[in-house]
Parts: structure tokens; C-alpha cells; sequence
């Protein structure tokens, strides 16, 4: 598991794409695109007039393409790819996708962004009937659950296995004939359709991958829909009508990359209002506005337009910093931060400074930042959060599925204040977090998984009911 500064995860990218004769070299452009939602491996998987080939490893993609010969070697005009971060499922090559299934009638290959949350027991009653794993990822449950269905059509088949799984997914399936994407009923994770100018079809976890490769926006994949891209064309179908759009929220807010579009709202632009909210709903004197670096930027320029304040690059961000390992002691994960963070004496001494970030996990990132700049001679440092309160787990994709890991669950605003030494705390509310993404839909809480704000979870969370209901009386305190 890779140290990030937030120590907060998404969980995987996939990407796909149909009748292009350099089917892999689109895809590691796409996967490259799609890095900043998985760094632990990467994989592709090719189509070659119905020949499945496959290449992953653990590491960047541009790691485990570092050899020429790894992506020369998959030909053809489709693939599918994959890039991982794990929180289903251990941290092994074993784990990384696409993954590549096959039997003595067919061949498959199979990538997935999201979580489910009815594993344990799928898993339970698939191996109880003999079914064998050979991996610990949630992804190959569906592989089995496809393979053991009675449905005469292989459509039914995966639309059966569609409404056995629960949770997030977002799942690409490559067969020697068609490439299938599908989408949970809630549509958690992202996934969005684009065509190239020479006719071939692409699927993408974010549209940030359309503009790397060419590829002209078409439209989002639907909750609860099934699309079928093959020689013929595209072909949209549904496995369920018991749907509700309830699109992550913490897409906007972290997760995705600003010139992305999610359901028609670019991020950086839902970002700017978030902003633009936050210091419409912040009560305190300053002087100047920081960003964090990078996906505090856009939030803060929305800030400081709306307050009036100066914008200041009083943060820089060490670009080229190796990737390191996550510390075992506090210390070494401070050091962290002060290796990939400097402030900007020149710019924030003798300043009541706004410091604006997305979100506080743990708490050790902000109070490290907040003494950053303290010591570079700001006077006051006013913590200004671009969300609300992370109080909650996340069941459907993002690696927080306890609440002893979040610093809002288990103190007050004042606690948390004083525990990252901050001058005032102020987060931005619930309902101005939804106004400032502003969804076009009627569905509840302006379409969006607010869950980790207010623990009203979309739908029931199975096999992690139980843990999840003790956790709600426990108490952890940090630091």
C-alpha cells in the first residue's frame, strides 16, 4: 500500500476499448490517465480475433510496460486494462486485473472499480459448492457466479450474476466477441462512453481518459445498466430497474481528476463552488488563501474569489518525490509529510493565513501542514474544509471501512481543532456540499453518497452490518 499524503484511497480505474488495431497502446494512454485511482499494479488484456491476451505486474503502469515487449506482445483490436488499489483482497499479483478466466467452452477476461458488500457470504456459498478462488479479490466472485448459472443465454447469465452481487461496481467484461460493461444500481463509481475517430468504442472510469487517446464524450454508463460494444455497434440494456442514483460524493471532492466530468459536472468546476460555499459559510478574519496541492486547488480558488482574499501558492508540492511505503510510527509518517509538502516563508509570514484542503481523514496530514506553516511565521492558520465531517465509513470502494480511522467520528470540530493545532476548524455543511455539485436529478440528496457524512447508507451494507453497527459505540482517541 503506497503512502498518500491523505492517506485516503480510491480504488481502482479500468478502461476499454473496441475496434482499434493498437487496442493496447490506447489503453496504457488511458491507464496512464487513470493512475491517480490505483498505483499498486496495472494490468491489459488484449482481444486478437477472439485469442485473450494478458500482461499485469505490481507497480505504476508505466512500470509494468517498462519492458517494450510486455505491450508489443498483446495484439489485437480490444482490451481492457486495469489499474489497483487494493481494499478487497491482499496487495499480490494474484489480485491484479484485468483478471483472465478459462474454461473448456469460452474465455473471459474481467476488471472491476468498486467494492461489493455481500462477498463474505457469496464467497461462502460459491465455495461450498465447489467452487475454488484463486485470488482473495472480490472481483472473481462474479466470474463464478456467471459460470454457475442455469440461464440458457450467456446475457442472462451475466445479468442473473448482475443482481447477486451488491455493493459498487463498475465492471468491464472482454469476451471473444463483444465487450461488456455494467454499472451497480446506484452507479457509486463513475463510467462513461466515448468514441474515437476511427469508429472504435472506449469506456472509461473518468472522461480525463477521453482527451489522452481522442475520444469524443458520448454519454454515462446508467445505474443498473448492461452495454454490449461489438462489430455491430453499441447495444444499452438493463439487468435491473430497482435503481437510484447515488454517485460517491467523494468523486468530486477528491477522487477524480479536475478536467473530468462526472453525469455532466466537471470537477474542478463543482470543486471552485465548493469553495465558493465554504467561505460563504466561514466565519473568521484572515488575509491570504492556500491551497493544498493538488486536489485542494480548485476549492480554493473558488475561496478566496468568494471571499475576496488573495489566492497564494503558499504550499508547494514536491513533484518528484519517490513513492514510499506507509510508516509504521508517527513520526516516519510526519517525515512523510514533510517530504512531499514545503511552505512558502516569503508568502504566508506575518499572515492570518486560510488553509483550504478537500477532507480530514486521520488528522496527521492537517496537523502537520498547520505546523508547516506556523513555522514558516503565519500568524494564525484557519483550517477550511471542502466537505463535511468524514464520520463514516465507505462500503462501496474507498479503503475507510472502519470508524477508528477518522479523526470526525471520534472528536468534536473543537477536539479536532485542537489536535491538529489549527487557529479554527470550519467544514463545509452537508446541504452546501450538494447545492455546490448541483446533479440535475430528483433522486435523494441531489444523487449523490453522502453516507460518509451522515451514516445514512443507500442501501443495506450485508456483510458489513454487523462490524459496522459495534463500531458505532466505540470511541477511539487519537494522538
Amino acid at each position: 500500500m503506497t503512502y498518500e499524503v491523505k492517506s485516503l484511497n480510491e480504488e481502482c480505474g479500468v478502461f476499454g476499448i473496441w475496434g482499434h488495431p493498437q487496442a493496447a497502446q490506447v489503453t496504457y494512454f488511458g491507464l496512464h490517465s487513470l493512475q491517480h485511482r490505483g498505483q499498486e499494479g496495472a494490468g491489459i488484456l488484449t482481444n486478437d480475433a477472439g485469442k485473450l491476451i494478458r500482461h499485469r505486474d505490481t507497480g505504476l503502469i508505466s512500470e509494468v510496460f517498462k519492458n517494450p515487449a510486455n505491450l508489443e506482445k498483446l495484439t489485437g483490436q480490444a482490451a481492457i486494462g486495469h489499474v489497483r488499489y487494493a481494499t478487497a483482497g491482499e496487495a499480490s499479483i494474484d489480485n491484479i486485473q484485468p483478471f483472465h478466466f478459462k474454461f473448456y467452452d469460452m474465455e473471459f477476461g474481467l476488471a472491476h472499480n468498486g467494492n461489493l458488500t455481500n462477498t463474505k457470504t457469496l464467497k461462502k456459498e460459491l465455495e461450498h459448492n465447489g467452487a475454488i478462488f484463486s485470488s482473495s479479490s472480490d472481483t472473481e466472485i462474479l466470474a463464478h457466479l456467471i459460470r454457475r448459472s442455469h440461464n440458457p443465454s450467456f446475457m442472462g447469465k451475466v445479468k442473473e450474476a448482475l443482481n447477486t452481487v451488491k455493493g459498487g461496481f463498475a465492471y468491464l467484461l472482454m469476451m471473444e466477441d463483444k465487450l461488456i460493461a455494467a454499472l451497480d444500481p446506484n452507479g457509486f463509481r463513475p463510467l462513461s462512453i466515448g468514441k474515437m475517430a476511427n469508429g472504435a468504442i472506449v469506456v472509461s472510469s473518468e472522461t480525463c481518459a477521453f482527451e489522452v487517446v481522442g475520444a469524443e464524450w458520448i454519454r454515462d454508463v446508467k445505474p443498473g445498466e448492461v452495454v454490449i460494444i461489438d462489430n455491430s455497434g453499441i447495444q444499452y440494456d438493463t439487468y435491473t430497474t430497482d435503481t437510484q442514483l447515488a454517485i460517491c460524493s467523494m468523486e468530486y471532492i477528491y477522487f477524480a481528476r479536475p478536467d473530468s466530468n462526472i453525469h455532466g459536472v466537471n470537477v474542478h468546476t463543482a470543486r471552485k463552488r465548493m469553495g465558493a460555499q465554504l467561505a460563504r459559510e466561514f466565519k473568521h478574519e484572515a488575509d491570504i488563501v492556500v491551497g493544498i496541492p493538488n486536489s485542494s486547488l480548485s476549492a480554493a480558488m473558488g475561496f478566496a474569489e468568494e471571499s475576496g482574499l488573495p489566492n497564494e501558492m503558499g504550499l508547494i508540492k514536491n513533484q518528484y518525490t519517490q513513492r514510499t511505503f506507509i510508516q509504521p510510527t508517527q513520526e516516519l509518517r510526519e517525515q512523510g509529510v514533510r517530504m512531499k509538502l514545503s511552505a512558502v516563508s516569503g508568502v504566508v509570514k506575518g499572515k492570518r493565513v486560510v488553509m483550504i484542503d478537500d477532507s480530514i481523514v486521520r488528522g496527521t496530514t492537517s496537523r502537520r501542514i498547520v505546523q508547516l506553516l506556523k513555522e514558516a511565521g503565519a500568524t494564525e492558520v484557519h483550517v477550511a474544509i471542502a466537505s463535511p465531517p468524514l464520520k463514516y465509513p465507505c462500503f462501496y470502494g474507498i479503503d475507510i471501512q472502519t470508524r477508528r480511522e477518522l479523526i470526525a467520528a471520534n472528536h468534536s470540530v473543537e477536539e479536532t481543532r485542537q489536535i491538529i493545532g489549527a487557529d479554527s476548524l470550519t467544514y463545509l455543511s452537508i446541504d452546501g456540499l450538494i447545492d455546490s455539485i448541483g446533479l440535475e436529478t430528483n433522486a435523494p440528496n441531489g444523487g449523490l453518497c453522502v453516507a460518509y457524512f451522515d451514516g445514512k447508507y443507500p442501501t443495506p451494507i450485508y456483510d458489513y452490518e454487523k462490524d459496522y453497527r459495534r463500531s458505532l459505540d466505540e470511541k477511539v482517541s487519537f494522538y
